[in-house]
């Protein structure tokens, strides 16, 4: 249902705005045009001015205010007005408060936060602040905490799986089998992840899509956009290239 009456002060209506922290990200703005895509982290979707249509296997498509989109699940969004999409690291405590409000859970996604009109004034307000904390979760095996920390610490030059198995004391086999039992990803998906947030970065810092992609540890730029637009349905130059607000936060600091 559309909610006209709550105040618009976060951004203005035509805005984008993109908040990177290490292991997560926000994007608050107009409504994209997605493609078909499958994310590397669990993406939490609210639409701020209406409902949005999901549609995945399993649940055809659905309405719905607010989604909770698990990494590696192919679906399509469309959606009108502006949408808050947040990108939460794997396994972390964000992810872990935001899966226990959603009051309906299906083979594809989980609906219906806890709270959601109200979510939805605060974000309006002072944006995606309280969704977007330091990653880490006590719940998480000690082993991919470090690995995942290393993995965020350089996304550039990270370790291979073999190498990062050798540094927490694993055999390559159980490593991978661990990471993906702990964060719902894989190896190579996160990898990519971190390294996408290392492209926005790099674009924040004053380079050229081409040369973000290099920098972030992309092999060429073709490897890069094929990336972008399967992770996040849409091509990196329709995102990244155009008027948008870029904010790079340290682990402390508050997505305001």
């Amino acid at each position: 249902m559309d909610d006209p009456a709550l105040p618009e002060t976060c951004c203005a209506a035509d805005e984008s705005r993109i908040w990177i922290r290490p292991g997560q990200a926000a994007y608050l703005g107009p409504a994209l045009r997605l493609g078909a895509h499958s994310g590397s982290v669990d993406c939490f979707a609210l639409g701020l001015d209406a409902d949005f249509t999901l549609c995945a296997e399993g649940i055809g498509e659905r309405r719905a205010r607010s989604a909770l989109i698990p990494a590696r699940q192919p679906h399509l969004l469309s959606a009108h007005g502006r949408m808050l999409f947040c990108y939460l690291d794997p396994g972390s405590a964000a992810a872990e408060r935001i899966r226990e409000r959603m009051s309906e859970h299906t083979s594809a996604a989980r609906f219906g936060f806890s709270g959601e009109r109200e979510l939805i004034r605060r974000v309006r307000a002072t944006g995606p602040r309280e969704l977007f904390t330091n990653p880490d979760s006590a719940r998480l095996d000690e082993r991919i905490r470090v690995a995942l920390r290393i993995m965020r610490a350089d996304p550039a030059n990270a370790p291979s799986a073999d190498r990062l198995a050798q540094q927490v004391h694993l055999s390559s086999s159980r490593f991978l089998h661990l990471f993906s039992a702990h964060t719902g990803t894989s190896f190579r998906r996160y990898r990519l992840w971190n390294r996408m947030l290392c492209v926005a970065a790099a674009i924040e810092a004053g380079h050229d899509l081409t040369r973000a992609s290099t920098v972030a540890g992309f092999a060429s730029p073709g490897h890069f956009s094929d990336s972008f637009r399967a992770m996040f349905g849409l091509p990196a130059s329709t995102l990244l290239a155009g008027r948008v607000r870029i904010t790079v936060l340290e682990p402390g600091d508050p997505a305001s």
